[in-house]
């Protein structure tokens, strides 16, 4: 079986979409199928293509047995909505311009988001090719969630638009049971599946020792405990939180913050801490993939956050899997799905979402009790290996793609 998949983001880049797609992908390669991805130029989320890459109109190489099709991109950084708009309506066009040069396949998936990227599926649908349509974010009920954009036209057409899609496409794979419904209202017909994230295990392994002695002379880590975000910092994830607690903790010289990765608010973050005098907390800025079992072999407590919005009570922030594989218990500032996720596996603290006491005290309890984070990280790597392996869900998806090219 040959798959097209469409995907705005992939490696270099180091986002959960990029990471999602490309384990994937590796996967059903191993499994004996071929596999076209069509994506741009890496350059999440600064919006500046990566070193010895190109923004060309068509570049074709072979990375890991898998056929990578870059097309050009308005370039923009990943803060600004009319910017970033423009840059998911270039990809489409681009995909649009290049489609008589793109190799024939059995079975067309693209994900969102972003959601430009998802609607480009339809444009490669045929007769005998089924469209597979990925919802990794409800969008643009997310971005209205967050502020980014107020309801009006452009939400009501942005909605009509997304119904469509739902109805269009063969089959919708959601990433949590919690999207579903969402999708059910406005897809009344046609399969829909959910294949959660998970996490790479052969990759997601403890870091050598003196690799992790080393990054923590580097960061001025030694003989702290380290309470790590990790991901995107953007106006979802309220990192203010992180600010309040930091502040709280000013007196516990042994505790420190250390924050990975870049977004829309990491200047504002940094900025902010600097002028508050923050001196526990690290800004590192963003961090190649191969660094983050490093970061996660030398953090005491994951901390994943999102702001206290009803919608994201339907997300599961993927660096949760990332945390639980290298035993590294949670501190949850998420409700919903991922609060029931970590119960189950009983996989760290969760707190309110946006309480910086809250994630003060949780933290300070892991730094203090060193049995109980050893007990929760140890439940939790269980726990992922279990439910949450790439692997494994990378061949349930290998399987619903087989059932719908077999019904198409």
């Amino acid at each position: 079986m040959h798959i097209l998949i469409l995907s705005h983001y992939y490696p270099p880049e180091v986002n959960a979409p990029a990471s999602r797609m490309s384990e994937q992908a590796r996967a059903w390669v191993a499994a004996g199928h071929v596999v076209t991805v069509v994506t741009c130029a890496p350059n999440h989320p600064g919006g500046a293509v990566f070193p010895g890459h190109r923004n060309r109109w068509f570049h074709r190489e072979m990375v890991d047995g898998i056929d990578v099709i870059r097309v050009w991109t308005w370039l923009a950084a990943n803060e600004g909505f009319v910017r970033r708009i423009g840059n998911y309506l270039s990809y489409a066009l681009s995909v649009l311009l290049a489609m008589p040069r793109l190799p024939k396949a059995d079975i067309v998936l693209s994900t969102s988001p972003q959601f430009f990227c998802g609607l480009a599926g339809a444009l490669l649908q045929r007769h005998k090719r089924p469209w597979v349509l990925e919802i990794r974010d409800l969008w643009p009920e997310s971005i209205v969630a967050v502020g980014a954009m107020k309801r009006g036209l452009a939400v009501r057409l942005l909605e009509a638009i997304e119904g469509w899609a739902y109805r269009r496409a063969d089959l919708v794979v959601a990433v949590t049971d919690s999207f579903v419904a969402h999708i059910r209202a406005r897809r009344t017909s046609g399969p829909i599946a959910v294949i959660k994230n998970g996490v790479d295990l052969t990759l997601f392994t403890r870091a050598p020792t003196d690799a992790a002695h080393a990054f923590r002379a580097t960061n001025g880590l030694e003989g702290k405990f380290v309470a790590a975000y990790v991901g995107t910092h953007g106006m979802a994830h309220g990192l203010d939180t992180i600010l309040d607690a930091a502040d709280r903790l000013r007196a516990r010289d042994d505790i420190v913050f250390l924050l990975a990765g870049d977004g829309s608010e990491r200047a504002r973050i940094a900025t902010t801490a600097e002028a508050r005098g923050l001196a526990n907390i690290r800004i590192l800025g963003q961090q190649p993939k191969a660094v983050m079992p490093v970061i996660w072999s030398v953090t005491g407590a994951a901390l994943v956050l999102l702001k206290r919005v009803d919608t994201f009570k339907s997300v599961i922030p993927s660096k949760m899997f990332e945390a639980m594989a290298l035993a590294c218990p949670i501190v949850l500032g998420v409700e919903g799905e991922a609060k029931a996720i970590l119960d189950a596996g009983g996989a760290g603290l969760a707190i309110t979402p946006e309480d910086g006491e809250a994630l003060a005290n949780a933290v300070t309890r892991l730094a203090d009790d060193k049995a109980l984070a050893q007990a929760l990280g140890e439940s939790g790597s269980q726990f992922v290996r279990a439910e949450f392996d790439r692997a494994r869900l990378s061949s349930n998806y290998l399987e619903l793609l087989r059932t719908t090219v077999a019904v198409k």
